[in-house]
């Protein structure tokens, strides 16, 4: 019996992968052959993928392709190539960039100026997007990378014989240099596109790929220094820190010096440090709710919103727009327009707008100069850099919505204070003071994080249907040590790259 359904499972199996055939392949310029990203793949003109930064794409077909199924690729200023889906064995295809003649692009009988345009572009802004109920069938992907560039310790002083600079040294050498950290999800989105609060998602799956050993973060920090501390020192003690660089743990109470009139400074980098620990418990805590609320912050990062930080079309006056060039998108003209700051503004960039509705149907920018700088107390946060592309196409209510969406974010956090750990005793009377040992710390981190959307699916519900909706809770991701390509197999997703791929686990 039991070989029995074995044979079951294996036959079922083999159905299984028949039903989910798929084409993959690798998309480049015909000319400079460099990989096309942002391109769109599709069957027979419904859902696709597109391809990734390499120019790689894999797409699943819901069932065995028939003779008339066709695979579309299109791209920004390239011709369209379509193939038979059963006839597709290509493992790179060529795009060509599609050429236009004058009196094509002289589409209306006016030539307007860059502000003319972008004038019509915000007036248009309510009527061409959709802000209504979406269901959406969408994947989105997070990478972190972690580099700690500078980790100096110097000791000044030291009355316990385990922390001499000898140990410091080996303790600093243990700390890990760099931690990479991927999450990715498929899930039903329900809501308002770009509205934290008019958002709900039903995870389909989701995985964690990092290395749990060199994880960094502050509780991380934390726990492998008390666990040093119990593990080099036997005697009755425990041992009081110094620095406001580390909260409390068990036998590690963190108390800031006495600084007097500095002390209103302390408690902001405090409650500064505060903050990023809460930041990182809801993660944890609540995988759902809080990669929800990121999807949420890339949308909201849109020029459609009026806060966004993408403000050329609130403050046109500040920019200086000029008209490139024309190009096509899905057989249809587009202006290329360049924007750049005249003034203190943030990001430059370049957007295509269609000729006919005059929206805004992609968007490349990046920052110009470095978005904020803190420094207090010697602690010290600098962003400087974020930069991205966002493509909207239209649904079937004839409006346009997100379509892709990649974001790129860096910044650095540094640390540059004195650090004192007392070894205290709780069986002696008086001070119980028994060692003392002083030292000057010097952090810097840099960190670099990239967000990926990809809409395969959307619909329009109405506002009963998205509060009919009931969310699940606690949903937790899979934890991967190493990347695993079976994970996603029959699943439509963005393809990974190579560092994903060789993603493995160290511990």
């Amino acid at each position: 019996m039991k070989h029995f359904y074995i044979f079951i499972a294996i036959g079922l199996l083999s159905i299984y992968s028949h039903s989910q055939e798929s084409l993959s392949a690798k998309i480049l310029d015909s000319l400079t052959q460099e990989p096309i990203p942002y391109a769109t793949i599709s069957i027979n003109d419904n859902s696709g993928v597109i391809s990734n930064a390499n120019g790689d794409f894999l797409i699943y077909l819901n069932k065995k392709s028939g003779k008339k199924d066709s695979l579309k690729i299109r791209c920004l200023g390239y011709e369209t190539k379509q193939f038979l889906a059963k006839n597709f064995k290509d493992s790179i295809v060529f795009l060509s960039t599609k050429a236009m003649e004058l009196d094509e692009v002289l589409v209306s009988n006016k030539n307007y100026t860059p502000e003319e345009i972008i004038e019509k572009v915000q007036e248009n802004l309510a009527n061409n997007y959709d802000y209504n109920f979406i269901k959406r069938k969408l994947f989105y992907r997070a990478s972190s990378f972690q580099n700690l560039i500078k980790s100096d310790v110097e000791v000044n002083e030291s009355t316990i014989p385990e922390f001499n600079q000898q140990f410091i040294d080996s303790l600093i050498a243990a700390i890990p240099k760099n931690a990479d950290d991927y999450t990715e999800l498929l899930a039903n989105s329900y809501g308002i596109p770009g509205k934290k609060d008019k958002q709900k998602i039903d995870i389909i799956k989701a995985s964690h790929l990092y290395d749990k050993s060199a994880e960094m973060s502050f509780e991380t920090y934390e726990e492998k220094l008390n666990t040093i501390l119990k593990e080099n020192v036997k005697r009755d003690s425990y041992f009081k820190i110094k620095s406001g660089l580390f909260g409390v743990k068990t036998d590690i109470d963190s108390t800031a010096f006495d600084y007097g009139e500095q002390k209103e400074e302390v408690e902001k980098t405090e409650a500064m440090l505060a903050e990023e620990k809460k930041k990182e418990a809801e993660r944890k805590k609540d995988f759902a709710n809080y990669r929800k609320s990121a999807i949420a912050r890339l949308e909201h990062g849109s020029f459609i919103f009026e806060d966004s930080d993408l403000n050329f079309l609130e403050k046109q006056n500040r920019f200086e727009f000029k008209v490139e060039d024309y190009s096509f998108l899905n057989d249809e003209f587009v202006y290329k327009i360049t924007f750049t700051p005249k003034r203190k503004e943030d990001f430059k960039g370049t957007i295509y707008v269609n000729t006919d509705d005059f929206a805004i149907v992609r968007i490349d920018y990046e920052n110009v100069k470095v978005l904020n700088s803190f420094k207090l107390f010697g602690l010290s946060h600098t962003r400087n850099l974020k930069k991205g592309t966002l493509i909207y196409s239209k649904n079937e209510a004839e409006k346009y919505t997100l379509k892709y969406a990649e974001v790129e974010e860096g910044s650095q956090f540094g640390i540059k204070r004195p650090l004192t750990i007392i070894e205290k005793n709780k069986h002696v009377k008086g001070r119980r003071k028994q060692n003392e040992l002083d030292t000057d710390i010097h952090f810097i981190m840099a960190i670099k994080e990239k967000s990926e959307l990809v809409v395969f699916e959307n619909e329009q519900i109405t506002e009963v249907a998205f509060n009919d909706f009931k969310e699940k809770p606690e949903v937790k991701p899979v934890y991967l040590p190493k990347y695993d390509p079976e994970f996603w197999k029959g699943y439509n997703v963005i393809e990974p790259n190579q560092a994903i791929k060789d993603f493995k686990s160290l511990e």
